[in-house]
């Protein structure tokens, strides 16, 4: 039975994605604030599939954190859930993304059209200029920044490996960064084909405001993310279905 709804999950999901993308195309010839709502839109529409097929509940708190205008969203990667499923908490955002995700037909031209921020990881000294030139109009148009500072997913309890480059744009654009913590990888497992009924709860964390050192800010960063999702993932084990990944958790753990 669980490998059927995660198929039909799977399945569902990009089929959706593609329908939603083919059905808004008109909106890539609008300006980007007329068509920025589609955006949203694809993402509740996704969580109501993720909802129906895939058993997946939503609690978000601290949205009271968020601030007005521009700031970073400093989120825990564990899933591909977070890429899709925190969208609509921001007002304006753009992601810091691989620059050949602008390959992808379609896809890549809706990352163009709403100034997503792409990184050429291969050049590396050029790619952190434009990146930063990107980040510091962004934040002056009062704009979100979304960044996954880890880089690359991680399981759920497993050893954090966070970059430092977040601490630069911390430095140089001198805004608020927000921390983000979830446990989403205890129902959408990175590379599995199989998903979990459960209720993903999101934190939103206290701002750390602009003026701390780069490293001070980095081990507050890193301390405050982690800190607040092994508190979610421990809270998951109460849940009257517990996700069976809490087993790796505890074998991680363990190992560590």
């Amino acid at each position: 039975m669980l490998l059927l709804r995660s198929t039909l999950f799977q399945v569902s999901f990009y089929i959706v994605t593609l329908l939603l993308m083919i059905m808004f195309s008109p909106v890539l010839l609008l300006p980007r604030k007329w068509g920025w709502w589609v955006v949203p839109t694809w993402s509740n529409i996704l969580q109501f599939v993720m909802r129906v097929t895939g058993g997946i509940k939503v609690e978000v708190r601290g949205r009271e954190n968020l601030p007005k205008g521009g700031y970073i969203a400093a989120m825990k990667h564990q899933s591909a859930w977070e890429t899709v499923a925190l969208i609509p908490l921001f007002r304006s955002p753009t992601f810091i993304l691989k620059r050949e995700l602008r390959w992808i037909p379609i896809f890549g031209w809706y990352t163009a059209k709403f100034k997503q921020i792409p990184i050429n990881r291969g050049k590396r000294s050029a790619a952190l200029a434009a990146m930063m030139e990107a980040a510091k109009e962004a934040i002056a148009e009062e704009r979100q920044i979304l960044i996954f500072p880890e880089g690359t997913r991680r399981p759920a309890g497993g050893e954090p490996k966070y970059k430092f480059g977040i601490a630069h744009l911390y430095r140089d654009l001198k805004c608020p960064v927000v921390p983000i913590a979830h446990n989403a990888g205890l129902y959408w497992p990175r590379a599995s084909w199989k998903v979990f009924p459960g209720t993903v709860i999101v934190e939103i964390l206290p701002p750390i405001e602009p003026g701390l050192s780069p490293n001070a800010f980095y081990e507050r960063m890193v301390t405050d993310i982690e800190t607040a999702s092994d508190r979610l993932i421990d809270e998951a084990r109460a849940a009257r279905r517990p996700s069976p990944v809490l087993d790796n958790v505890d074998t991680l753990k363990s190992a560590g």
